[in-house]
């Protein structure tokens, strides 16, 4: 029996057999007895019905990050609704951490779980997963549903040399927030933004800039955008080796320098995602690098503040060349053990559908993967800074696309932490070093 598939309620186990009347012939009660027995054995057999196939509804389960919008909690009861019983979603929360969301999707793929269905990677986690073979490509009219309208940046994301392994749930790109009553205009460089905080610091004034100086994937975030932006780039195209260079230096040296300066939260080398956002609801911030969740949250935190709560582009580290934030967001892959395949691939197209993504984006902030979204009427309302992620997602950068990402990105988090102590030409020699290493399986991964 599947024990996955709904039971059957309202059927009662049979009592004894009544005695057989004297006089009946054998046959006779034999005929009586499978007559009473047929009905029970059909209603077992459509309990241990193999899910949808059998007529049952098939549970399929997604793992995915936390979600305290309940967006993706609708979603996923929404689209159970729509398939017309033939499938029900139950929405598992991994970890907060994307590292402790990793470790469980590996251990449990490691083991050929087959009750993992649709699985929320990380953007960086596609090309390592296809290729340890633990996700299905998406061909045929899948394939071609999931690319129709998605944006060029995050169909990036989820492609590993030429195929297609997950399709985009949602974007994200980080923007520059911050305060109109202490900043009447945004800075529009690094540099520009650390003088600005210095002198709100000298009038006694909020000053910080929240950004992710914890030893993290948040850093190497930091520190890609950086390269980008300087016109580098952290690996070659093909993912086979480091290529750093004058950029790179040239991006350590702005992380030493916010770190050194008055701009730098004390916590700056335990500073996350969400620490950032509570800083800035709390008022000690002037500044903050982060992504659009922390709007719908400074909403609903600090209503008195929310005013005065204003966003920009990410700041550029030359005045002449554009930032390249770096994207991120989930993309939706397929279990290859999952033992409910097809109907997977159909509940995640479901999940990331037009009224999904609007959803999630008026409701956790988090930013589409179908660009005409942007331009919808009904986005642009609750999510007015529309245009300023869809600018920065058009030209955002990708973090190095390798199956050892993983290392890739502990080198660099492990190399720049605490950014304070960055000597920009070593640790970029070192970094370069390191990858090297962890390319070719050498050395130990710090």
């Amino acid at each position: 029996m599947d024990r996955r598939a709904r039971p059957v309620t309202g059927s009662r186990s049979p009592g004894p057999w009544p005695p057989a009347r004297r006089g009946r012939a054998p046959a006779a009660r034999r005929r009586r007895a499978l007559a009473a027995v047929l009905p029970l054995l059909a209603l077992g057999l459509g309990a241990c019905g193999g899910g949808g196939e059998s007529g049952g509804v098939t549970e399929l389960n997604w793992y995915n990050f936390p979600d305290d919008s309940g967006a993706l909690q609708k979603a996923a009861d929404d689209c159970g609704r729509a398939s017309g019983g033939r499938y029900s979603i139950t929405y598992h929360k991994l970890p907060r951490a994307a590292d402790g969301q990793r470790q469980q999707l590996v251990r449990r793929l490691s083991a050929q779980d087959s009750s993992l269905d649709i699985l929320g990677l990380d953007v960086t986690w596609p090309a390592e997963f296809a290729e340890a073979g633990w996700i299905r490509p998406w061909t045929g009219q899948n394939r071609q549903q999931a690319v129709q309208g998605t944006l060029r940046a995050s169909l990036e994301t989820a492609t590993w040399e030429g195929k297609l392994y997950a399709v985009p749930y949602n974007a994200n790109t980080q923007l520059l927030w911050y305060r109109d009553d202490l900043v009447p205009k945004p800075p529009t460089t690094w540099a520009e933004m650390i003088d600005m905080a210095s002198a709100l610091a000298k009038e006694g004034k909020p000053h910080y800039v929240e950004i992710q100086g914890a030893q993290y994937e948040g850093l190497t975030v930091w520190f890609n955008s950086l390269v980008e932006s300087a016109g580098g780039s952290i690996m070659t195209p093909d993912g086979k080796q480091p290529s750093l260079g004058p950029p790179a230096v040239r991006a350590a040296g702005v992380m030493r320098d916010l770190a050194r300066s008055p701009a730098a939260d004390p916590s700056l080398t335990n500073q996350m995602e969400d620490q950032n956002r509570l800083a800035m609801e709390s008022g000690t911030a002037a500044f903050e690098i982060n992504y659009p969740f922390v709007y719908p949250s400074m909403k609903a935190n600090n209503p008195k503040l929310f005013p005065h709560f204003k966003w920009a582009p990410y700041p550029r580290v030359d005045a002449g060349r554009p930032s390249r934030p770096t994207i991120g967001g989930i993309d939706l892959a397929i279990s290859k053990y999952s033992r409910h395949s097809d109907l997977a691939f159909e509940a995640a197209l479901c999940l990331r559908n037009r009224q999904n993504q609007l959803n999630a984006a008026l409701q956790g902030g988090l930013p589409p993967t179908l660009r005409d979204l942007y331009t919808d009427k009904a986005l642009a309302k609750d999510y007015p800074f529309a245009r300023e992620v869809l600018n920065a997602l058009e030209t955002a950068s990708v973090r190095p696309k390798t199956p050892a990402y993983q290392n890739v990105s502990i080198v660099i988090s492990h190399t720049l932490s605490p950014p304070s102590a960055i000597q920009p030409v070593s640790a970029v020699d070192e970094i370069r070093d390191q990858i090297n290493d962890a390319l070719q399986s050498k050395g130990l991964i710090p």
